[in-house]
């Protein structure tokens, strides 16, 4: 509360109540279609500054459509999309973007670092020559050698970021590629299935690292991902998508066995382990089967 004098008077004025953080991604009622043929429909989800959200379902259910909906790639039908304050596509510039990959050949030479600085201006001039650019524009090389030490330190790659990057396990390429999208401080992280052919360990690994991303750089992050028991401790929000319909909310609203049996049609189960932490059994990618019949199935993602 705020004191004033107005005359021989002390009035009492409320203090304005906190900025409300507006939101990364703000979806109400969003649908799309590829080739036609409507892929999700009803997704609503706010996105707020540090949260970290999954986007999962079985294969072909519209999960990298929805990525690409976001990146402004693909359209949507109905409701209402802004992301960063606009509509998709404006301000790409303060998206980090990880898209599906495999992982590098072992004979790749070019070390993690240059991996990591190519997210910088890759796009523009190639493969980073770094004593060139040190001769060129000495005050802008040294700006960017501390990005790509605060970086490669946030992911936890120092000891291996020097390394060529065919050397090295897919859970350590996969810390680079991350760094690679964080190394131009966007807002809002999109993820497409990071963890996939990772071994368990790595798989929480990477886990808790986007976490840690999320809460220290206060970045949004969305990621596609298959199996949601190694990320779902880590979890802020979820956006489920089977059969054209989703399911959004916290971890404690949507993971439950009666509503994701119902999402999914087939029988899954949510247990609690020892320690407390839900486990979600069953096998929901079980209900890809039921759009193998239509050849465009495969089409999302």
């Amino acid at each position: 509360m705020t004191t004033v004098k107005a005359g021989s008077a002390t009035d009492t004025v409320a203090d304005p109540p906190p900025a409300i953080p507006e939101a990364v991604v703000h979806m109400r009622g969003i649908a799309a279609a590829v080739g036609g043929r409507r892929i999700w429909s009803e997704v609503s989800l706010n996105v707020e500054p540090g949260d970290f959200v999954a986007v999962l379902g079985p294969n072909g259910a519209g999960k990298s459509t929805l990525l690409k909906v976001i990146l402004g790639l693909a359209p949507t039908n109905t409701g209402t999309l802004e992301v960063l304050g606009g509509r998709p596509g404006r301000h790409n510039a303060g998206i980090g973007y990880l898209p599906q990959r495999r992982a590098f050949d072992a004979s790749v030479r070019i070390r993690g670092i240059d991996i990591v600085r190519l997210g910088l201006d890759g796009a523009r001039w190639g493969t980073p020559i770094p004593f060139l650019s040190k001769i060129v524009a000495p005050q802008r090389f040294q700006a960017t050698q501390r990005r790509l030490r605060e970086v490669i330190e946030l992911v936890g790659a120092s000891a291996y970021a020097h390394r060529p990057i065919g050397q090295c396990s897919g859970g350590e390429q996969q810390r680079l590629l991350i760094a690679q999208a964080l190394i131009r401080r966007p807002r809002l992280l999109l993820l497409d299935e990071p963890l996939d052919s990772l071994d368990v360990p790595s798989q929480a690994g990477i886990s808790a690292l986007i976490r840690d991303v999320c809460r220290q750089e206060r970045v949004a992050v969305m990621m596609v991902a298959h199996d949601v028991n190694p990320i779902l401790p880590y979890l802020d929000r979820l956006i489920y998508l089977a059969h054209g319909t989703s399911l959004t909310g916290t971890p404690e609203e949507v993971i439950t066995g009666e509503r994701l049996s119902a999402l999914y049609g087939i029988r899954i189960e949510v247990l609690r382990d020892s320690t407390g932490r839900l486990v979600v059994v069953g096998q929901p990618d079980v209900a890809a089967g039921h759009m193998l019949a239509n050849p465009d199935a495969g089409q999302s993602r």
